[in-house]
């Protein structure tokens, strides 16, 4: 991933720390000048170590690589070269994946994963229910067969945001929940 970067300079130069005899010889000097310039990258990143575990402060390769670290759930991290935007949706999906790993399975993580791919707010009907009742054997709340409905409208639907959906929906929702998602266009208002 890090590499050698033409120019850099070494925080630590290897040729003042040489003893007082090497001070004035130039092979040695030279020397450990090649050692700095293969080292500096080295020291680059450990002196800004924490920086590159900033999800909005990392390179974007690290970055990418942080993404399937912690198992950022997007499909950003997959394209070669990151413009703007996508750069912007794998920051944010890397520094909210440890949140969504706590809350995966549930209906709210679900929807924060959507909204953090599609940038849209989806809309989930599920068949679970709880209930409290003070009489024993009361209604159960809920159907007996449970089912799972994620729809999205988008302003602008591609041919493979009803595939990236349902990727998404399979790998967020609870284990057991059989699901059915739906990609629609937005309604546009007449003025905006």
């Amino acid at each position: 991933m890090r590499g050698s970067v033409d120019g850099l300079g070494s925080s630590a130069p290897l040729g003042m720390m040489l003893p007082a005899v090497f001070a004035d010889d130039d092979l040695a000097q030279r020397f450990v000048a090649g050692l700095d310039e293969v080292l500096a990258p080295i020291h680059n990143v450990l002196d800004c170590l924490d920086a590159y575990f900033t999800p909005s402060l990392a390179p974007a390769d690290f970055t990418r690589w942080l993404g399937d670290w912690v198992g950022a759930e997007t499909d950003v991290a997959d394209r070669p070269g990151l413009d703007d935007d996508g750069d912007a949706v794998l920051r944010t999906a890397v520094a909210a994946a440890a949140h969504l790993h706590r809350i995966r399975g549930t209906r709210r993580g679900l929807e924060e994963a959507i909204r953090l791919a599609f940038g849209v707010d989806p809309e989930i009907t599920e068949s679970g229910a709880a209930g409290w009742d003070a009489r024993p054997l009361g209604p159960v709340p809920g159907d007996r067969r449970p089912h799972l409905h994620v729809s999205l409208a988008l302003p602008d639907p591609g041919p493979t945001d009803q595939h990236r959906l349902e990727s998404l929906v399979a790998a967020a929702r609870p284990a057991h929940m059989p699901y059915t998602v739906q990609v629609t266009a937005a309604e546009r208002t007449p003025g905006r």
